[in-house]
């Protein structure tokens, strides 16, 4: 091992994030792309609802439902619904009938 080559820098974790993440500060849920916890908090924070709505969905869809609420409300999802739609897969029933929503698409 080379011990000149750069180190990526690790994520501070907060101690109550630790339960989420792995050792490179990636959640769990997130295990298909390589996404650190920030950068996923501050991408449901993008001014773009279809970036919004893609990460909403990889949250309702592979995190565990008591989790959901850490990163985003009920009218958070709301909000994006329309968009998240074609994301969510088999777990869209469930969170309509935990929402009381139906699933109308955006205009186009």
């Amino acid at each position: 091992m080379d011990s000149t080559a750069p180190h990526a820098e690790v994520p501070r974790i907060d101690a109550l994030d630790a339960d989420l993440v792995d050792a490179a500060g990636r959640p769990y849920f997130l295990w298909d792309v390589d996404m650190t916890l920030d950068a996923f908090r501050q991408g449901l924070h993008d001014v773009d609802p279809a970036v919004r709505a893609y990460l909403v969905a990889k949250l309702l869809r592979q995190a565990r439902p008591e989790h959901v609420g850490r990163f985003v409300t009920d009218d958070d999802v709301r909000a994006v619904w329309p968009w998240a739609l074609r994301h969510l897969g088999r777990v869209r029933a469930e969170w309509e009938r935990r929402l009381g929503i139906g699933g109308a698409s955006p205009a186009a």
